[in-house]
């Protein structure tokens, strides 16, 4: 069965200010797949998550998101089209606790997962769901920063540098739980500085420079460009 486009960024121009920091981005993602962001810090991949999501200045170009152009948006509409992000910051409000900040946002679609769903996803922030936000671990708070756009019934997912400075273990767990989601057929958007934790799980990668993509690789094409990788990224 031929999948189905979900997202499609063509020609995407973004500003910050008088600042050109994307030159013309294309790159599509379909229904269900994990696609990476690759790159240098300074590349640009943190301002292609906000572009999408509104949050830069001046944007130009298409963002087609399921058929619809969401390029002239505001942030809130677009979120209201199912469209979670989760930044590198996290955004945990410090005097709530771990349940409250769960249930902050709202549902903006109707397939979202329920408390217990994602109790059970996350096993951790069960135990932690009378804490407050200040007393959570960096795994803990970024576990809470994922659950948080579940619980909204977002299908896209727009996740930035999730595994930076966390334990392995919780490395671990979160790349199960990307796995896990993939085959709930959620769309991920995966920024990541860790190569070895992302490319297990993206079915795509694109390497990000200059504020442009400057190539794209496929899971099964990923052994033979191992080299080019290296060039561009170091890794």
């Amino acid at each position: 069965m031929a999948s189905t486009e979900y997202l499609r960024v063509s020609d995407l121009h973004a500003f910050y200010g008088e600042s050109h920091v994307l030159h013309g981005i294309d790159f599509s993602v379909n229904r269900g797949e994990c696609v990476t962001l690759l790159g240098r810090n300074g590349a640009g991949r943190t301002t292609t998550l906000r572009a999408l999501m509104g949050l830069t200045g001046r944007r130009t170009g298409s963002i087609m998101l399921n058929g619809r152009e969401t390029i002239a948006m505001a942030p809130h509409r677009i979120a209201q089209l199912g469209v979670g992000y989760c930044p590198e910051e996290r955004g945990i409000y410090a005097g709530l606790t771990t349940e409250e900040n769960l249930l902050l946002p709202p549902r903006v679609g109707s397939g979202g997962m329920s408390v217990a769903e994602i109790y059970r996803m996350f096993p951790n922030l069960e135990e932690r769901r009378n804490s407050q936000g200040t007393r959570l671990s960096g795994g803990e708070q970024q576990m809470l920063a994922m659950a948080r756009i579940l619980r909204t019934g977002a299908r896209l997912l727009l996740l930035d540098e999730i595994s930076e400075g966390l334990a392995p273990v919780i490395v671990q767990r979160l790349g199960e739980i990307i796995r896990e989601l993939k085959r709930k057929e959620y769309t991920i958007v995966l920024v990541e500085q860790n190569f070895r934790f992302a490319a297990p799980l993206a079915d795509r990668m694109f390497v990000v420079e200059h504020g442009r993509i400057a190539a794209g690789i496929a899971q099964h094409e990923l052994a033979g460009r191992m080299d080019f990788l290296q060039e561009m990224l170091g890794v």
